[in-house]
C-alpha cells in the first residue's frame, strides 16, 4: 500500500525506477521497466528523460536501453562512505598491512573515479597519494580495475562512452597505446582471468598495486581492497599480496551481506 507516497507519485515512481535499475545486471529497455513496475510507458519515458538530464540514468541509444548513471553511483558510494563499510573493512586492511608490512587501502567507485575510505600505512614505506578522501581515475588503479571488471559490459560502456572519459596521471610513454574502451576491456579481461587487478606505476611511478573487488548481495562491486608495494618486488610478495587481498575481499563481501 502506498498511501503516503501516492501524495507525490512522480517521486515515488522515479525512486522505484532507480531501485529497479539497481537490481539489474545491466541496462534494460524502457518497456521492460514499465512492465515490471506497472507504469504507463509515457510516464516511464518522461521520468527516464528527467533522470537522464540529472545524471541518474544513462541512455544507450544503439541498444535502446537505460542504465544507472554517474550520479546514481555517487549516491551509492555516499552510502558506502558511512560507518558500516569502513568499520567492517578497516580491520581486514590493517591485518594485511601487519602481515605484509606493505600499505593497504579500501576504496569505492565514485563515478569514473575511486574514492579511498581506508588507508593503512606500513612503517618505512613510501608515501602514497591514495589517502582517505582522495579520488583517482578508476581505470588507472588496481582498486578501480577490480571493481570495473565486475560491471556488466553495457554499464561499463555507459561510464566510458568515448576517449574523453579517460584521463592520465603521467605523460604516456612513446610506445604506450592511448586509453580507449577496447584497451580497458582487455585490461579488465586480464583482471577477471587472474582473479585480481594490478597496476604498475600508473598512479605513482615506482610503485605497483594489486586489488580485489568486494561484491554485494546482487554481485555488484561495493568496494575493493588493495595493497601497494615497490615495483620489482619479489614474486613471492606479489603472490602473497594477491592472495591476501582476494581473501580479505571475500571476507568483507560475506560480512556486508550479513553472513559470517
Amino acid at each position: 500500500m502506498r498511501s503516503e507516497t501516492s501524495k507525490v507519485p512522480a517521486a515515488d515512481q522515479a525512486l522505484r525506477i532507480l531501485a529497479h535499475l539497481a537490481a539489474q545486471r545491466g541496462p534494460v529497455p524502457a518497456a521492460s521497466i514499465a512492465q515490471a513496475l506497472g507504469l504507463p510507458r509515457s510516464t516511464t519515458y518522461q521520468l527516464l528523460t528527467v533522470m537522464q538530464d540529472r545524471g541518474f540514468v544513462v541512455h544507450l541509444p544503439e541498444e535502446r536501453r537505460y542504465g544507472l548513471g554517474v550520479a546514481a553511483f555517487e549516491l551509492s558510494s555516499g552510502f558506502s562512505r558511512q560507518q558500516p563499510l569502513t568499520r567492517l573493512g578497516r580491520p581486514l586492511v590493517a591485518g594485511i598491512v601487519d602481515r605484509l608490512a606493505e600499505s593497504g587501502h579500501l576504496a569505492v567507485l565514485h563515478g569514473r573515479d575511486v574514492l579511498y575510505l581506508v588507508e593503512e600505512r606500513a612503517p618505512r614505506r613510501p608515501s602514497l597519494v591514495s589517502d582517505v578522501g582522495v579520488r583517482l581515475p578508476a581505470h588507472l588503479t588496481a582498486s578501480g580495475r577490480a571493481m570495473l571488471a565486475e560491471l556488466p559490459p553495457a554499464q561499463l560502456r555507459a561510464l566510458y562512452p568515448d576517449r574523453d572519459a579517460f584521463s592520465e596521471r603521467h605523460p604516456a610513454a612513446v610506445d604506450e597505446a592511448p586509453w580507449t574502451y577496447s584497451r580497458l576491456k582487455a585490461v579488465l579481461a586480464e583482471t577477471r582471468s587472474a582473479g585480481v587487478a594490478t597496476e604498475h606505476g600508473e598512479v605513482t611511478e615506482g610503485l605497483a598495486s594489486v586489488g580485489a573487488a568486494v561484491l554485494d548481495h546482487l554481485g555488484w562491486p561495493a568496494a575493493a581492497i588493495a595493497v601497494t608495494f615497490a615495483e620489482g618486488s619479489p614474486p613471492e610478495l606479489v603472490a602473497t599480496a594477491s592472495d591476501a587481498v582476494r581473501d580479505a575481499a571475500t571476507t568483507l563481501s560475506r560480512r556486508i551481506r550479513g553472513a559470517r
